[in-house]
């Protein structure tokens, strides 16, 4: 059953308490550790995170060196995020049944990274999205590659982008050649979900509000939240929030949400920046800056794409945006 939430209005209204405190080691500028902490602050008290193996389990928990967590956490295996959220959501609805625990709710907060649901992990989650279970959320911070094994290209690395598997060079002088999967789009296919969104660490009170209504949605739920990474995607680490900012003034990002089968953008940048602005901030597309060609066709991408935003903003209706692959052109 879907619960009311109140939104948080205003900078003054988030809450003060921290779940995710010191004592990590993530780098400097680092767009996922921000995002941990406010995932965690709305989520609050009553909550239990997981953590399957990526950048915020080696730099948070490596060998139980150092804990940032205010509230119980614990590792699960890359590819097992999943299951791990719904064997402990299922854990706390057995022992409430059981009157073994007092019933209440109990947040249970899945983070993990492009790794460990939209590649390895990408069946558990999908699994996980079928079930009943309620207060059950899914974040998918997406630095757009395996950034804690040497900035290797996963299925959300954007078109353009030179990765450590994806070089740029005389034969692929573009870099990245596949187009980004979109996470968000495959979780709102999957029958009686309520709640799935797109976020990023520089809205903080869009992702909190979003964090609170997925929450509160009745069912398992997904947020696909963008975290620019300083060492990935080569800028300074100063840069982070507004990086992100570009992210979605370009539109090469889109804040939206689909609630109980409705669909609406959450920002609508006016007018939208091209994106070359953002291309150009970051080390990972630099070999772009003479390339004219490819940078008006990741453009013409862009532009194509929000024709369907703006269709789907409309209506409330899910239509599947379609492009040629880079190959074909």
């Amino acid at each position: 059953m879907r619960e009311e939430v109140e939104p948080i209005k205003k900078v003054t209204e988030i809450p003060p308490e921290d779940y995710y405190v010191s004592g990590h080691r993530t780098c400097a500028g680092c767009g996922a550790a921000l995002g941990y902490r406010l995932v965690l602050k709305a989520a609050g008290s009553k909550t239990v995170a997981l953590g399957p193996t990526g950048c915020m389990y080696v730099a948070n928990a490596h060998q139980f060196l150092t804990s940032p967590y205010a509230i119980p956490w614990y590792h699960t295996q890359l590819g097992a995020g999943g299951a791990a959220g719904i064997g402990t959501a299922a854990a706390f609805r057995a022992l409430m049944f059981k009157g073994k625990r007092k019933s209440e709710a109990i947040n249970v907060v899945v983070y993990g990274g492009d790794g460990g649901f939209s590649d390895i992990g990408f069946s558990g989650l999908s699994m996980a999205l079928s079930y009943d279970y309620s207060h059950l959320l899914y974040v998918l911070y997406d630095n757009e590659a395996y950034a804690n094994t040497g900035i290797q290209a996963s299925s959300t690395t954007p078109l353009g982008s030179s990765t450590t598997f994806t070089p740029h060079g005389k034969m692929k002088p573009i870099g990245n050649e596949r187009l980004k999967k979109n996470m968000a789009l495959i979780a709102a296919a999957h029958p009686g979900v309520n709640y799935v969104a797109t976020a990023s660490i520089s809205y903080p009170l869009d992702l909190m509000n979003k964090v609170r209504s997925a929450l509160a949605s009745g069912r398992p739920s997904l947020i696909h939240l963008l975290v620019p990474c300083p060492k990935g995607w080569a800028y300074p680490p100063e840069e982070t929030v507004e990086i992100g900012n570009l992210a979605i003034n370009t539109g090469m990002w889109t804040l939206w949400e689909y609630e109980a089968g409705k669909f609406k953008l959450t920002m609508k940048p006016s007018p939208r920046k091209t994106i070359r602005d953002y291309l150009l901030k970051q080390g990972r597309f630099i070999h772009l800056r003479e390339k004219d060609d490819i940078v008006e066709y990741m453009q013409s991408l862009v532009d194509g794409e929000w024709e369907y935003w703006e269709e789907m903003d409309r209506t409330g209706k899910i239509v599947l945006p379609w492009n040629a692959p880079y190959s074909l052109q």
